[in-house]
């Protein structure tokens, strides 16, 4: 049986988890907003024969700590170069997913001599459309109120289950998601966008997502391949926004073939 390596790590003074296995050169994994590390254990297991895969649980997320101060897209941005310098590499391939594929642009932008080649996964920050609930929970009304309550809960769900039963189950609400989800959307549109600056994406890129997205539309893979110099899309039919859970096989498959 596979087991995979669960480390701790500091990072600029911060306890960081996450998750790592397999042998071959470096892919680090930047995970979404509503999800940690662990969301992509399936895939690191599917990748390891190949590469050498990094998921961090981002500052906040899962089992890592939170920043003193709120932050959002800069501040992850220097933690994922203060992680990989922590870990020794110098240069790797990225990936990120939803919310972490907003920040793999953003890193690819601040230091394309360290990215080897970028994959992008219903990524955000390639367009303005993005699901009316999404825009609902960014509103701050809803961050300030609701949110608080929303937390609340699925803390007692979680305290609940190891009181009552052998279950172990991962927060899927915090305070840095719902802080993250009030900064990605106005009540309108997505409120960052790196549209203007994709023609500056010198790297080899890989726009994956799946066709039934009910977050965000795929339409934006096919937009940002006519602005980046060197891109590639594959869009998966019968694929959700976590498509590279739906179609694992086939997304490992496309993956290996785009990063060599």
């Amino acid at each position: 049986m596979i087991r995979i390596n669960s480390q701790r790590i500091k990072v600029n003074g911060l306890d960081i988890h996450y998750l790592t296995y397999g042998s071959g050169e470096p892919l680090i994994i930047v995970h979404g907003g509503g999800d940690g590390a662990r969301a992509w254990t399936k895939n690191i297991i599917a990748l390891s024969k190949k590469y050498t895969v990094y998921v961090p649980d981002l500052p906040g997320f899962g089992s890592s700590q939170a920043m003193a101060n709120a932050y959002y897209m800069t501040e992850m941005v220097d933690f994922i170069d203060d992680f990989s310098s922590s870990l020794g590499l110098r240069s790797f391939y990225m990936m990120g997913h939803s919310f972490g594929g907003g920040v793999a642009l953003h890193y690819t932008l601040k230091h394309p001599q360290k990215i080897r080649k970028l994959v992008l996964v219903s990524s955000l920050c390639l367009g303005r459309e993005i699901a009316w609930w999404i825009r609902i929970f960014s509103t701050p009304v809803f961050y300030h109120s609701i949110g608080n309550a929303v937390v609340a809960f699925f803390r007692f769900i979680k305290k609940a289950a190891k009181v009552f039963g052998p279950w172990e189950i991962v927060e899927p609400v915090s305070k840095t998601t719902l802080h993250i989800g009030s900064r990605i959307s106005s009540l309108t549109e997505q409120t960052i966008n790196l549209i203007s600056q994709l023609s500056q994406i010198m790297v080899p890129t890989l726009v994956m997502w799946g066709a039934k997205d009910p977050i965000v539309p795929f339409n934006h893979a096919y937009a940002a391949a006519e602005l980046i110099p060197d891109c590639k899309v594959k869009i998966f039919g019968n694929a959700g926004h976590s498509v590279y859970r739906d179609r694992l096989h086939e997304f490992s498959t496309a993956l290996a073939g785009f990063l060599g």
